[in-house]
């Protein structure tokens, strides 16, 4: 089976600044990555570069096996990958309801009406908003409206979900939460799905393996042992160190999960 996402030998340069250099990394079908570094290092244009609003200048990128962008061509537009994506500030529509933002992506698919209604129904109800279904975002707490954009993302049933820092502006107690929902629906729908973060604990508990940029260089890529036993530089290092392996739990099926005691970084 080809990998979901395969990126080989990929250099990306803006003007003559390299922002990625020589990576590749490959995605299996169902499987979550974490892509990890620290600000600057090239993960959000990963993202983009994946999501085809950019090509690399060199090398290329294939989707189940087949070269949708390369040599500094996009030879697939955005809207023919079957990519979803969860920005940091979650980009809902505020003028529609929660099932109306579910329903503007199913619509532009052409997904029929009885059907969409169908699937926005279940997947509200799967997160938990099955009585806010008529509500707008404005009228919801954070961490309703990150439900409704993970529940955006996936009522689509992309081939993958891209996750850019979601995250990020949540308190402790829900960000464990929230991590929780996104595992055990992630898990269900066996969708592959590259998580970018700069918190190793929040990649440690979707049980997914990790990737580590630095300087747009892909410098480890492995399980959570691997970079806890050998890190390959003084950052990923530093990533394990700050992670809070104290509060990492292992669950019957030997993945890991971060306790609700996460400390916030």
């Amino acid at each position: 089976m080809n990998p979901a996402i395969e990126l080989c030998d990929v250099t990306l340069r803006y003007g003559n600044q390299p922002v990625l250099e020589g990576l590749s990394l490959s995605v299996r079908q169902g499987d979550v990555l974490a892509l990890l570094g620290p600000s600057g290092c090239g993960k959000s244009t990963l993202l983009r570069l994946i999501l085809g609003f950019i090509a690399p200048a060199q090398g290329h990128l294939r989707l189940d096996g087949a070269v949708v962008s390369g040599e500094g061509r996009v030879l697939q537009p955005p809207e023919a990958r079957r990519l979803a994506v969860v920005f940091q500030d979650l980009a809902l529509w505020p003028h529609l309801t929660v099932q109306e933002n579910l329903a503007f992506g199913l619509a532009a698919q052409k997904i029929p009406t009885q059907e969409r209604e169908q699937r926005i129904a279940h997947m509200l109800a799967r997160v938990g908003l099955g009585e806010k279904a008529t509500r707008y975002p404005g009228d919801l707490s954070g961490g309703e409206r990150q439900r409704v954009a993970i529940a955006r993302a996936l009522v689509l049933e992309p081939r993958a979900v891209l996750l850019d820092e979601p995250l990020a502006n949540v308190d402790v107690a829900l960000k464990a939460e929230l991590l929780g929902l996104f595992r055990e629906v992630l898990k269900e729908r066996e969708v592959t799905t590259v998580y970018v973060s700069h918190d190793l604990s929040e990649a440690m508990a979707l049980g997914a393996r990790a990737a580590v940029l630095e300087t747009g260089r892909l410098v480890q890529h492995g399980s959570f042992d691997d970079l806890r036993s050998a890190p390959a530089t003084p950052f990923v290092q530093a990533l394990v160190n700050n992670a809070a392996w104290k509060n990492i739990q292992v669950e019957p099926d030997g993945a890991d999960r971060v306790a609700d005691d996460l400390p916030e970084r």
